[in-house]
């Protein structure tokens, strides 16, 4: 990859997404336009379908689309979800909060269960709201929560609501594709949601969808209003290797790239340097002294979440940070305003970005405490 962006004199940028992006990323995002209804495009498509559908594990459907991560996310609820169904609603976080917000506002039956800030999904609480329910249609949850650095687990989650249920699976794994292992086919999940600004190593703009057979029945009887959204469309334009709409092409090119880049590296190695990079984060923030916010077996792979001292004015920290150290860390959202700061490591990520992040975090703490 190309010269680390703090040695540019740009800021070390670890917050959550949307990533720093290396030099040559940067230089492709500013190539010059195309056709999009043109030949090259529907060849760029071709491949990128085929990449995306691999780095899932999956051989359903796949598609692109010019949104931001909270558009793949109603992507899954407007085309499967119909006003009055009942939907189980797992919540850990701001995301998972999010996601079910989007679902109560098609008309959905939502049930919630909201888990502690920093804690997993609880297995054995899912398998016993879901004996209760009867005809849930869909149960909804965010795979990688980064608003407090929790990863649930996403196979023995699937696993339990396929034991309990029919319903079907739609996850948020926007901040968690692309650097953590989702197989989409062999743990049954109907509908994945992520966008290109996270482990992608691409700008905002793509959110990416997969589709299940299931899915695809689900959407066959929704009633819920849809156009932009509709993944019928998608599907249409993408036999004839074009957008429905005007896409983000910048993002496109660079995905292009990261997916490409991702199958010739071996997605396995893909997923053991974010393992690799997010224990060199949880070590260093542990020799500081300081405790993380999540269960460690719950630890995300791409963003970390570490607990401030009592008392320590939190926004201050992270000013100062900034200000005295041209690093930029993630804050708490919500209940965890002031309280926490996250890393992020996902996408092009190094060592040294790490040590300068979590340099400058010990040095703002000696600064402010003693």
């Amino acid at each position: 990859m190309s010269t680390p962006v703090s040695s540019q004199n740009q800021p070390n940028l670890r917050i959550p997404g949307p990533v720093p992006l290396p030099d040559d990323v940067l230089e492709l995002a500013g190539s010059q336009m195309i056709n999009h209804r043109g030949p090259g495009y529907a060849d760029m498509l071709d491949r990128m379908t085929k990449n995306l559908k691999t780095v899932f594990m999956t051989k359903n459907d796949a598609y692109f689309i010019t949104s931001s991560g909270t558009g793949a996310m109603e992507t899954a609820i407007v085309n499967t979800i119909s006003s009055g169904n009942k939907v189980l609603s797992i919540i850990i976080g701001a995301f998972g909060e999010r996601f079910a917000e989007i679902a109560e506002a098609y008309g959905g039956a939502v049930t919630k269960i909201t888990f502690d800030l920093g804690q997993a999904a609880d297995l054995d609480k899912v398998r016993e709201t879901l004996k209760g329910m009867s005809d849930v249609k869909a149960v909804i949850f965010t795979h990688n929560e980064s608003s407090t650095g929790v990863s649930n687990p996403l196979e023995e989650l699937c696993a339990v609501i396929h034991e309990e249920s029919d319903a079907l699976i739609l996850v948020d794994a926007v901040s968690s594709a692309g650097g953590v292992p989702i197989a989409v086919d062999a743990w049954g999940i109907d509908v994945v949601a992520t966008a290109s600004q996270k482990s992608w190593i691409s700008p905002p703009g793509i959110s990416m969808v997969t589709f299940s057979d299931k899915a695809w029945k689900a959407h066959a009887t929704s009633t819920s209003p849809k156009y932009y959204l509709d993944v019928q469309q998608y599907e249409d334009y993408l036999k004839i290797g074009q957008p429905p709409f005007t896409p983000c092409l910048p993002a496109m090119f660079t995905l292009e790239v990261a997916l490409q880049s991702m199958v010739d590296e071996g997605i396995e190695n893909v997923f053991g340097r974010h393992h690799e990079i997010a224990q060199h984060t949880r070590d260093g923030a542990k020799a500081l002294g300081l405790e993380l916010l999540p269960d460690p077996k719950f630890a995300s792979n791409t963003v970390t979440a570490i607990r401030l001292p009592e008392g320590l004015d939190g926004k201050a920290f992270l000013a100062k940070v900034n200000k005295d150290h041209n690093v930029i860390l993630g804050g708490g959202q919500k209940a965890l305003v002031g309280k926490i700061f996250r890393v992020g490591h996902m996408g092009w990520v190094e060592k040294s970005h790490i040590d300068e992040a979590l340099k400058a975090a010990e040095e703002t703490l000696k600064s402010m405490t003693s």
